[in-house]
């Protein structure tokens, strides 16, 4: 007698999803796949396992959990491919003034003074929050006492790759210069097995902040423990002047002769880079991530985007710190990067919604190194998926999703966040985090500011 079981018993057998998405208009942002309508997206254990029709029989039992996006778009979470998380604690206290004022005058003097332990914990939490709030599910994140950082963002749920910054003058937690390395390698080593959402990492503050052997023994470091390491570079014509000035070598080349450009090379900023430099970085597999509303507000200047995409590099979108921008919405700075490319440009088609909305996503994965986990919708790869809720005004009507979410949504429209497989949001409501008591310490802390 014959025992096996056929397909169509087999999809009845099937274990039953744990959480299931339906009814929306999916963007699953897996190359040259169009939007799906009416669809579902099965997540079990963390995974998504399947994408259907809405009406398509799924089992189900008394343990699965159901988020309707009918009339929503379901799209993979956003990447913050480059942030300083607990800046939140500055947000607004330095303003319109050039980078090299603001950064020496106020904010090293604030960190100095007003960086520990707790305060970079709450104003880390606060980011969480912010993040959750405006559909960011993972970001790159690089500031001092990290090991409070790592604690908020296990808390909230999210995803990122948290850094420990290292400079060669005293920094907060960091008195001697000469223990920076000493501590973020520390770091690395505490921290590394804590969780499947955390990646550790260095972040060497600057090519003029950052000695050669500090930059060249973090990248060994980093190699060692095969994290990536993270750097702004060529943020102002002024800091690409003193390097050449310093070392007779542009930014890159500078770098290059150091031995720091490779595949774990991730650089914030890239403002000031000529054609030869960019071409050098596509050569070594360095990472870029665009950071346009900080440039703007620091009157940096604005990267070439486009142009680097053309030549092949793998270029992601952040926000900087919120002492910079003075907010983490991803989808603000998806609007920015897609109509500041245009102007400067002169060219309406440069850095198109499609693109921009791939920075954001599968582009920003790749910069993180996790391309193959999280950045599109697909069975197999884990469940970030965030739901922005289309019953508003400013998004009727919608005739093209993607072009909608770039230049119409904004990060108050996102409904629910999933990390994981693990709902963050729903309904608006943040699940992992008392948000009432993060502002409420906060706004303590700050009046002592």
């Amino acid at each position: 007698m014959d025992y096996s079981i056929s397909d169509d018993e087999a999809f009845f057998h099937r274990p039953a999803p744990d959480l299931i998405i339906e009814g929306g208009i999916i963007i699953t942002m897996k190359e040259d796949q169009a939007p799906i309508s009416d669809a579902k997206v099965l997540i079990r254990d963390g995974r998504i396992t399947d994408i259907c029709n809405k009406n398509e029989y799924c089992f189900t039992d008394s343990h699965t959990e159901v988020i309707d996006a009918g009339n929503a778009i379901i799209m993979p979470g956003l990447i913050n491919a480059h942030t300083h998380l607990a800046m939140t604690l500055f947000r607004g206290v330095s303003d319109d003034l050039p980078l090299k004022r603001w950064l020496y005058e106020k904010i090293f003097p604030l960190e100095g003074k007003w960086l520990n332990p707790e305060t970079v914990y709450w104003a880390s939490l606060l980011g969480c929050a912010e993040m959750i709030a405006s559909g960011t599910t993972c970001m790159a994140d690089g500031y001092f006492f990290e090991d409070e950082t790592v604690r908020a963002v296990h808390q909230s749920g999210l995803r990122g790759l948290i850094a420990q910054g290292v400079l060669d003058f005293p920094s907060p937690g960091v008195a001697d210069p000469k223990d920076n390395l000493r501590i973020a390698g520390d770091f690395i080593e505490k921290w590394r097995d804590f969780s499947d959402n955390i990646t550790l990492g260095m972040f060497c503050h600057s090519p003029l902040t950052c000695s050669e052997e500090t930059l060249k023994k973090a990248m060994n470091i980093s190699k060692a423990f095969h994290v990536p390491l993270q750097i702004h570079l060529s943020e102002t014509q002024e800091e690409v002047e003193e390097i050449v000035k310093k070392t007779g070598k542009r930014p890159v080349n500078y770098l290059n002769q150091l031995g720091l450009l490779c595949e774990d090379l991730i650089a914030a900023h890239g403002v000031h880079l000529d054609e030869m430099e960019i071409a050098c970085l596509k050569r070594h597999g360095a990472k870029i991530v665009h950071v346009p509303e900080s440039n703007m507000k620091l009157s940096s200047g604005v990267s070439r985007a486009s142009y680097m995409l053309g030549a092949g590099l793998t270029v992601g979108l952040g926000t900087d710190g919120c002492a910079s921008n003075n907010n983490l919405d991803m989808f603000c700075e998806m609007d920015t990067a897609a109509k500041l490319a245009k102007v400067m440009s002169n060219d309406p088609t440069s850095l198109n919604s499609k693109t921009v909305l791939k920075m954001a996503t599968s582009y920003g994965a790749a910069v993180l190194g996790i391309e193959d986990e999280i950045g599109t919708i697909e069975p197999g790869k884990l469940a970030d998926i965030v739901v922005v809720d289309l019953n508003s005004p400013h998004l009727c009507p919608a005739y093209d999703p993607i072009s909608t979410l770039v230049y119409s949504a904004k990060g108050s429209d996102v409904r629910d966040v999933i990390v994981n497989g693990k709902v963050l949001m729903r309904d608006r409501k943040i699940i992992t985090l008392d948000t009432e008591e993060i502002m409420k310490r906060v706004k303590d802390i700050s009046s002592k500011i």
